[in-house]
């Protein structure tokens, strides 16, 4: 399965070299970081109309009519693929999302060059996907620097041990852990519990991938994680919001010491 992703970015840097410098992005930025840092175990719901791995998910997907699920369900944040080769997004995915909802938006994408980044405040996103394993040092630390420059929080998505080194050497703040192997697309949440201990209290932490059930919420938390990403079973539902509300199922309040954070 790896030579998925070496298409993937070989296709990137391709659509990369059509894009301008710079774009001119909205001056109104929310609370990405503010919102994984809430008590309790976030949600954070993805918009997702298909995969390299599973196919076809969701193609005929209304985002905006999602997004508004999502909120009503009790995600904290949307997450909203944007790739329209691998992942069948189309260009208005992400504003007909962002604009149906108070939500911060995460574009998840596979962003390995700053024109990515400008695109993504250009296009009205409020936090953007870094990968780490795709990006050498240098080259994510600049990364982090120009989402900073532009409010663009980052979430940097970490596979193990190493990546989470180098996402802590170039600065992130908020990490994430992708449960699934990107040489085999396996899943299994013993990554998640093993990094975690890896990951700084002083940093936001995100679980993702393989999260189907409360069960599986509640290992997150016990491992100690802000958030999880949600994505194919959530976007499969004929009813989003309900469908959410089943999965956090109310037994994910937030504790005294996360109230009082």
């Amino acid at each position: 399965m790896a030579h998925i992703l070496n298409d993937i970015l070989r296709y990137k840097r391709e659509e990369i070299s059509a894009l301008p410098t710079t774009c001119a992005a909205p001056s109104d930025r929310r609370d990405f970081a503010g919102a994984l840092a809430s008590p309790g175990l976030g949600v954070i719901a993805e918009i997702k109309r298909r995969s390299p791995s599973r196919g076809a998910i969701a193609p005929s997907i209304d985002p905006a009519r999602i997004a508004a699920d999502y909120e009503t369900g009790g995600a904290v944040a949307i997450s909203c693929l944007t790739d329209a080769t691998f992942f069948g997004a189309r260009p208005d995915d992400l504003p007909a999302a962002r604009n149906a909802t108070s939500l911060p938006v995460l574009r998840k994408d596979f962003i390995i060059d700053q024109r990515q980044v400008h695109e993504s405040a250009a296009m009205g996103a409020d936090a953007i996907l870094l990968i780490a394993r795709v990006l050498a040092p240098a080259q994510l630390r600049d990364l982090l620097r120009t989402a900073s420059s532009l409010r663009l929080a980052a979430l940097v998505e970490t596979h193990d041990e190493a990546d989470i080194d180098k996402a802590l050497d170039a600065g992130a703040t908020i990490i994430g852990v992708n449960n699934r192997n990107l040489a085999t697309f396996e899943v299994s949440l013993e990554t998640a519990v093993r990094l975690r201990r890896r990951i700084p209290d002083v940093c936001l932490s995100v679980a993702e991938s393989g999260i189907h059930s409360q069960n599986d919420l509640h290992r997150m938390r016990d491992a100690g994680y802000d958030a999880v990403l949600v994505g194919e079973s959530l976007a499969r539902s004929s009813d989003p919001a309900f469908a959410l509300q089943s999965l956090l199922g109310g037994a994910l309040r937030p504790t005294p010491a996360e109230t009082a954070r």
